[in-house]
């Protein structure tokens, strides 16, 4: 799907054809035909378009003649509902800046550039393009750190319910926890390259402009504080489950140790029975109260392991 808008007095419209300075969004669905189409109508190279179509495409600039090609990783919501895949992954964000107009191109519903269309993001003009990049930098960071927040309780909220049990189920969403900050850490990490060298390079020509520098700055700072929160998540994740994987280890292996010394102590009277259960002569062979004596004997033997057991510190 290909759509053209234009900020006219604080309110993003949408128009019917391109037109100098519009933003050209295209969102799925769409075929490779109206791709082809498109780059032959903005003279844009197709592999432009296409790459930023490819999940595994890393952050990245690229200038051919006048066009320059952006390509930043942001964090979606997994649409797959398998419990043992990641709850977020990264999919890339095609920035195409060319004379003439401002494109962003991406292969699945975007909560970043969504925020610009339903028009929850002040200040942006879709005819400053320098502007409008840094925006949507700016939206995509607070979109990982958003999203890193919500990993955080998600993985709180799981401690909290694996003090009282060792199930399966919470190890497993720990797991789609720590596949979702994998994914975030190398993102982060791709970014903060981009920025890095669109910086050093002044991609967006913006070193005159001491207002759009240090929106820069401050963008780079951010990312890299989002990078730090997500290596720092990983490394508490990684140590959560380590413990509790020691600790099932440990709570199984106290499990199996008293249900031996239980099997144990229900021995002896076994044991007890066993003897007189044979056909030889035993002692109170005879006597009336012979059983009752037997069971107490029985009972006291069991009762003598089991203190002595317990004095070892055994149960």
């Amino acid at each position: 799907m290909i759509r053209y808008y234009t900020k006219e007095d604080r309110t993003l419209r949408e128009l019917e054809e391109p037109q100098y300075g519009c933003w050209v969004n295209i969102s799925p669905p769409f075929s490779h035909e109206e791709l082809e189409e498109l780059s032959q109508q903005f003279d844009i190279p197709l592999d432009f378009l296409t790459d930023s179509l490819d999940i595994d495409e890393r952050s990245r600039y690229e200038r051919e003649d006048d066009i320059r090609l952006i390509v930043v990783n942001t964090p979606i919501l997994n649409e797959i509902e398998e419990e043992n895949d990641a709850i977020y992954i990264t999919v890339p964000i095609g920035i195409i800046l060319t004379p003439d107009q401002f494109i962003t191109i991406t292969a699945y519903e975007n909560p970043v550039l969504q925020l610009f269309l339903d028009g929850k993001v002040r200040g942006f003009n879709t005819n400053d393009e320098s502007a409008f990049v840094l925006q949507i930098m700016e939206q995509n960071v607070y979109r990982f750190l958003t999203c890193l927040k919500k990993l955080n309780l998600k993985r709180n909220l799981i401690e909290k319910e694996l003090y009282d049990s060792s199930r399966n189920k919470e190890l497993k969403q720990l797991l789609s926890i720590e596949k979702s900050l994998v994914y975030f850490v190398n993102s982060l990490s791709a970014n903060e390259l981009l920025k890095m060298k669109m910086k050093r390079t002044d991609f967006l020509k913006i070193r005159d402009d001491e207002d759009k520098s240090d929106l820069f700055e401050d963008i780079i700072i951010d990312n890299s504080q989002a990078l730090e929160m997500a290596n720092i998540y990983t490394n508490i994740l990684n140590g959560t489950m380590d413990a509790y994987g020691s600790i099932i280890s440990n709570n199984l292996n106290i499990t199996i140790r008293r249900l031996t010394l239980i099997t144990i102590i229900l021995m002896v009277p076994t044991l007890v029975a066993s003897f007189y259960g044979m056909n030889i002569p035993l002692p109170l062979e005879g006597q009336p109260y012979a059983l009752p004596i037997i069971v107490a004997v029985s009972i006291s033997l069991s009762l003598l392991v089991t203190w002595y057991f317990q004095r070892k510190r055994l149960f």
